[in-house]
C-alpha cells in the first residue's frame, strides 16, 4: 500500500501537476540520511539547486552546513533535507498556494518514510504551511511545537542570515537549542 523511495523519487521527477515542472531543470527532491531523526524542510529550490538538483547547494545551504557543524550534526548523517515545492520557483519568488498544494503529497510521504522526530522548517513560508498558518518567524523562531507527536520548529531561513548578518547570532541560539531538544529526544 505504502510507497517506497525509489517509487516516490520516480514518480517526483515525473512530476507536472503545477507550471513549475515547465521551467525546471532538475527536480529537487531531497538529500541525507533517510533514517534521521531532523528532517529539515526549505521552501523551494533556488537557481543553484535547480540546476544541481539538491537542496541547499548555494550560498545559503553553505552557510546552513557551517551551522549544523557549529552544533556537531553533518548533512549526510544526521538529517534529512527536502523542500515544500519540488521545482523552483521563477526569480526564486515564494511557491504559490496551488504550487505548494500540488507538491504537499510527495512531500507528507517523504515525511512518513523518515517518521523523523523533529521538523525544521527553514523560512517563514514552510513554517506558515507546516507550523501554523499565522506564524511570525521573526518573534516565533527557535520555539517548538508539538504536532502529531512531531516536535516541530521554525528557523529563519539561511538565505535570509546572509542578507541580514545581525540575525545570525539568534540563528545559532535556534541552533544550540535543536541540538539540546534533540539530545534530550534520542538520550532520554
Amino acid at each position: 500500500m505504502g510507497m517506497n523511495w525509489d517509487e516516490l523519487e520516480k514518480q517526483c521527477k515525473e512530476c507536472q501537476k503545477c507550471k513549475l515542472c515547465e521551467t525546471r531543470h532538475n527536480v529537487v527532491f531531497g538529500v541525507g540520511n533517510r533514517s534521521a531523526d531532523i528532517m529539515f524542510i526549505g521552501e523551494g529550490p533556488g537557481e543553484n539547486e535547480d540546476l544541481q538538483g539538491e537542496p541547499f547547494v548555494g550560498r545559503a545551504g553553505k552557510y546552513l552546513d557551517k551551522l549544523l557543524a557549529a552544533v556537531d550534526f553533518s548533512r549526510e548523517k544526521d538529517i534529512y533535507i527536502a523542500n515544500m515545492v519540488k521545482c523552483r520557483p521563477p526569480q526564486n519568488r515564494d511557491p504559490l498556494p496551488e504550487e505548494q498544494d500540488a507538491c504537499i503529497g510527495w512531500l507528507n510521504t517523504q515525511i512518513s518514510l523518515i517518521q523523523p522526530k523533529i521538523i525544521v522548517c527553514l523560512g517563514r513560508i514552510a513554517a506558515m504551511r507546516l507550523i501554523k498558518p499565522d506564524i511570525k518567524i521573526t518573534k516565533e523562531h527557535g520555539i517548538f511545537f508539538d504536532k502529531n507527536g512531531i516536535k516541530m520548529v521554525a528557523m529563519l531561513h539561511p538565505a535570509a542570515l546572509l542578507r541580514n548578518p545581525a540575525s545570525k547570532p539568534a540563528a545559532f541560539e535556534d541552533m544550540l537549542k535543536l541540538r539540546q531538544v534533540y539530545d534530550e529526544l534520542t538520550n532520554g
